[in-house]
């Protein structure tokens, strides 16, 4: 048997034979970690799909008017330019299908959304000849992009002038309103509703 000094040594020996191995597996595998973050990654590069996406300038034979002319209207004395896509009416929507030309679809469920969600669009049956959908002046916006009301769905109001009035062009729902009062027009809110954004507005477009 050794002594107890000898057997000591022995065992430190022994122990820092085997600690040697996983002190050099441990550092192996921290440079190998290391140097994989330190790897670059390249950069994709675009494909041929890819590389016409950029401009946006495909030829696709047709042009806005082809598609969905646009629609001249009022909103507070200035002009808008807007367009007509769905009513939730079969005669309104092929009143304006025939005005402009192109198809308005027919979405009956327009007409269930709640008022409270609508805009107001007031479209004159008689009065001054102009580009309004029935012959007469144009159509009259409550609101346009960049208001906190706006919405392109709206609600129809007919406006109607009186066998008594003089008919002139009304510009804004503020003057609607006061020809109301003076029992100069009548509105009729026959519950049909029409999406009609607008993309040209004072002070902006898109």
């Amino acid at each position: 048997m050794l002594p107890t000094a000898e057997r000591k040594t022995s065992v430190t020996s022994k122990a820092k034979i085997l600690a040697f191995p996983i002190v050099i597996g441990v550092a192996s595998l921290f440079i190998n970690s290391s140097q994989a973050q330190q790897t670059p990654t390249a950069t994709p590069q675009p494909t041929d799909a890819m590389a016409g996406m950029g401009g946006m300038d495909t030829d696709t034979g047709f042009s806005a008017d082809d598609l969905a002319p646009l629609v001249r209207g009022i909103f507070e004395g200035e002009e808008v330019l807007f367009l007509h896509t769905e009513a939730s009416d079969t005669q309104v929507a092929q009143l304006l299908t025939d005005m402009m030309d192109a198809d308005v679809i027919v979405v009956p469920s327009l007409a269930d959304i709640p008022e409270e969600l609508l805009g107001k669009v007031h479209v004159f049956t008689n009065g001054t000849p102009g580009d309004g959908p029935m012959g007469f002046q144009p159509d009259v916006f409550d609101s346009v992009p960049g208001d906190e009301n706006y919405t392109p769905l709206r609600a129809i109001n007919f406006v109607t002038w009186t066998d008594t009035s003089e008919p002139r062009q009304l510009n804004s729902v503020a003057e609607i309103q006061d020809a109301q009062d003076a029992e100069e027009i009548s509105i009729e809110q026959p519950g049909i509703v029409v999406n009609m954004p607008i993309l040209v507005w004072p002070g902006g477009q898109r």
